[in-house]
C-alpha cells in the first residue's frame, strides 16, 4: 500500500513538474516574441536599455523560473499588462486541472 501511494505521488510530482517546465517554456517564449514586436533585436540591448540583469533576462526567455516581481518589471518595460500578457502563448500547456 505505501509503495502505491509513493508511486502515485511521484507520478503527481513528475505531472506538476511537467506542467511548471512547459509553462516557463511558454513564458519565456512570449517574452521573447514580445520583445521582438518592441524592435530589439535582441534580449541584451532590451535588457540594458531597460535596466535588468541582461544574464538573468537570457535565463527568463530561456524558460527558467522568475520571481512574479521581475515580470512585472519586464512587462512595465515592454509596455504590456499582465492581462495581455497571458492572453497568448499559454494555450499549448495542459491544464491545472488535469494534474491530480
Amino acid at each position: 500500500m505505501l509503495k502505491n501511494s509513493i508511486y502515485l505521488l511521484f507520478v503527481s510530482m513528475t505531472d506538476l513538474e511537467n506542467y511548471i517546465e512547459k509553462n516557463l517554456e511558454n513564458l519565456g517564449n512570449r517574452l521573447k516574441d514580445l520583445r521582438k514586436q518592441k524592435g530589439y533585436r535582441n534580449y541584451e540591448q532590451f535588457a540594458f536599455e531597460n535596466n535588468i540583469s541582461r544574464a538573468q533576462y537570457g535565463r527568463y526567455e530561456n524558460g527558467q523560473d522568475l520571481r512574479f516581481s521581475s515580470l512585472l518589471k519586464v512587462l512595465k518595460a515592454l509596455d504590456v499588462s499582465l492581462e495581455d500578457f497571458f492572453k497568448e502563448g499559454f494555450e499549448a500547456a495542459d491544464t491545472a486541472n488535469d494534474i491530480d
